[in-house]
């Protein structure tokens, strides 16, 4: 029997997935698969993940599901395709099912990667908040719609895929080749952190992620630092001036080729109100450390950040006392809209050789890297999405041009021609990646009102607004 078909109706079937232990038994069961795609022995668990969890919800909720593979991907990727009415918007969804590592040897006592126990208001456990606990807010408020209103009142294509966590190797391709099956009107998703505990927050982007490898190889073998010491190089010395030629000595990028040069004046308009807060568990933030004349806000938003990830030389645990023969380094540039990413490596380059250090190599990074990307802060679909959000909490979200991390999004916008919209349902302190990875449950109780409220209200969109 259908509930009274209202918003309010709609919003308390979704919150009766939390209260009823229904959220928290369905995130159990899929926080405890081990779907780490990076892990060649947790492979059959990328497609248990699909076989087990995701197909059967999405085909009892009324979709169509496609597996669709690739040579190149570790896992399937999901397509879960409803079509009420042609003539309505049609939305794209995205998350991912895969995780990084457990390192359960890492966790707090008590604590586990890969069993979700709860602890001072939060679930705890590898995929809790990076991605399998943000899609799952996002399919229980869809179910709950569906109960309530009978109907979606427009159409949605869902895709999931299981290698997001190894660098979404061949998503781009799956859109390319499927970009008829997936075409829609907007992209709707939810992975990253909002700006903070309490503050919900649509973001548009993601700033972009590319790794630089710098290497000095001076000699063969090591050579006793009293015998040999100034007379030899010292790679380990070469490597840290060579570093400081790039960045300055608090945290500023060097390199202008590698920033935007300037921030778009109504990125800086969205940013101006914006101030980062730490919550319990977080560090301490450092004023000083950064690009200078900016916002915090705007240094983590809408400027570039180099930075240091790994340095190795010698052996610091079973020290030799000798001068080493080489030393490496591994930098990340974290940059948004404006960069060219082509001229990235030969900046570096240029910069390294003017400074006098022709011997520091760049090597040829296997990471993957991630383009940066940015919808249109002033469209229609944003202003849809503020609203809607701002007529179920009560106040306006937080509108962040870009994620200061990365994500797969410049497909997206690129491959598919979307407008990007992304409602995360995490925040900085989840511990995402590391030991103690958790959700907190008032994240999900405000999540499951903000997707199931922007589902209802998808349902009465007039498509000549929305330029459809």
């Amino acid at each position: 029997m259908l509930m009274t078909q209202t918003r309010d109706a709609a919003i308390a079937s979704a919150l009766d997935h939390l209260t009823s232990g229904r959220f928290e038994a369905d995130l159990a069961r899929r926080v405890a698969m081990p779907t780490v795609s990076r892990e060649e022995a947790h492979r059959p668990d990328l497609d248990r993940y699909m076989s087990e969890e995701m197909i059967p919800l999405y085909e009892r909720l009324g979709f169509d599901c496609t597996l669709l593979r690739h040579e190149d991907a570790p896992g399937p990727f999901l397509l879960a395709t409803r079509i009420e009415d042609p003539s309505r918007p049609t939305v794209l969804m995205y998350g991912h099912g895969d995780v990084v590592t457990g390192v359960p040897e890492m966790w707090s006592e008590g604590l586990s990667p890969f069993e979700m126990r709860e602890k001072d208001g939060k679930w705890f456990g590898r995929g809790t908040a990076d991605n399998k606990g943000q899609h799952s807010v996002n399919l229980a408020a869809l179910e709950a719609v569906l109960e309530t209103r009978g109907c979606l009142g427009f159409n949605l294509k869902y895709l999931v895929e299981m290698g997001e966590e190894y660098g979404s190797p061949a998503l781009d391709k799956i859109c390319e080749e499927h970009a008829e099956a997936l075409a829609a009107d907007v992209l709707i998703a939810s992975d990253g952190p909002r700006m903070g505990l309490t503050k919900p927050t649509i973001f548009l982007g993601a700033r972009g992620g590319m790794n630089i490898h710098l290497e000095v190889v001076a000699r063969e073998g090591y050579h006793h630092s009293g015998n040999w010491g100034g007379l030899l190089a010292n790679p380990g010395v070469e490597l840290s001036h060579a570093i400081a030629a790039l960045i300055g000595p608090t945290g500023e990028c060097l390199v202008p080729e590698l920033t935007p040069g300037t921030i778009p004046d109504n990125v800086r308009e969205a940013l101006k109100d914006c101030v980062i807060e730490t919550a319990e568990g977080d560090p301490g933030l450092d004023p000083w450390w950064g690009a200078p004349g900016l916002t915090q806000a705007e240094r983590v938003y809408a400027w570039s950040t180099l930075e240091v990830m790994e340095i190795e030389v010698g052996n610091i645990a079973k020290p030799l006392y000798a001068i080493p023969p080489w030393a490496r380094a591994r930098l990340q540039l974290r940059h948004p809209v404006g960069v060219n990413t082509d001229d990235v490596l030969p900046a570096v380059r240029r910069k390294l050789d003017a400074a006098g250090f022709e011997r520091v190599k760049i090597l040829p990074a296997k990471d993957a890297s991630f383009p940066a990307s940015r919808s249109d802060l002033d469209g229609p679909w944003v202003k849809f999405a503020t609203a809607s959000i701002t007529r179920t909490m009560g106040e306006r979200p937080v509108i962040l041009p870009n994620l200061g991390g990365s994500l797969p999004n410049t497909i997206f916008t690129d491959t598919l021609g979307l407008p990007t919209i992304w409602v995360p349902h995490s925040y900085p302190g989840c511990r995402q990646h590391g030991a103690d990875e958790h959700l907190p449950k008032s994240i999900v109780e405000e999540g499951l009102k903000i997707m199931a409220g922007l589902f209802w209200d998808l349902g009465e969109v007039r498509p000549e607004a929305m330029g459809t």
